[in-house]
């Protein structure tokens, strides 16, 4: 393990209650950051506290400005400070063909996928705007750059997570906030295990170095992307794909 160094830095890791946020958190509190964890599941945030005491996790619907306004607040309040972003909220949801896809079911993926991103997104950037300095990283998936197919909602809310991250870094860029994302393959993961044999399969035929990635790898870039080391690099993704999408 790279020995990044985040010690006295306050972060937040939003939707963190699965298998890569639970890694993030991970890996942000073995170098040496404060963690707050988000998410609305109360049982997973009871058992990531209860297996991290150090941590400290708060129940907040992501997609509720005024509860994720006043989190961002009291972990400003609390700490004095809020130095690191992380956002793992996501959802696949179920595939569906065009014709016969759910308009609910669509608002529901672009909301959970895009909109809870930015809602995070806005009122972190109030608190680091204080100190003029801060370091986001939005999750995305390989779906954002190369489309899946009967994956219609969640391929657009990834792309989207590309395209704010682009535009939200420019405008920051010349503040000490840096913005960037992580664009993972197929991930070793609880979610990947719910997947159909034959999906499975399909998706490690995909990546060239011929195996899933893990966890820890993807916690691994992101730990760096919330570095002070990650001066010069914002609004960009970073590719966690084995060799899958290198553009």
């Amino acid at each position: 393990m790279n020995d990044i160094k985040l010690a006295g830095q306050i972060a937040v890791v939003s939707g963190g209650t699965g298998g890569i946020g639970l890694a993030t958190v991970d890996r942000l509190r073995a170098s040496g950051a404060k963690v707050v964890l988000w998410d609305i599941d109360e049982g997973a945030l009871e058992a990531a506290a209860s297996a991290r005491p150090d941590i400290e996790a708060r129940k907040v619907d992501l997609l509720q400005e005024d509860e994720v306004g006043a989190a961002a607040r009291a972990v400003a309040e609390r700490y004095g400070r809020l130095d690191i972003l992380v956002n793992c909220v996501g959802l696949e949801g179920k595939r569906s063909a065009l014709a016969e896809h759910d308009l609910a079911l669509w608002r529901r993926l672009i909301d959970i996928n895009l909109t809870a991103s930015f809602i995070s997104c806005k009122h972190a950037v109030r608190e680091m705007l204080r100190n003029d300095y801060g370091r986001i990283v939005n999750l995305t998936s390989t779906a954002g750059k190369d489309g899946n197919a009967l994956d219609a909602a969640y391929s657009s809310a990834k792309a989207g997570i590309m395209g704010f991250t682009k535009s939200v870094g420019k405008e920051l860029a010349t503040t000490g906030i840096r913005v960037n994302c992580v664009c993972p393959a197929a991930i070793d993961s609880p979610l990947f295990d719910r997947l159909p044999p034959e999906q499975k399969a399909f998706s490690i035929s995909k990546i060239p170095v011929g195996r899933l990635g893990r966890m820890d790898e993807v916690a691994g870039m992101i730990a760096w992307l919330c570095s002070t080391e990650c001066s010069f690099s914002t609004g960009a993704t970073f590719d966690v794909s084995g060799g899958r999408s290198t553009y």
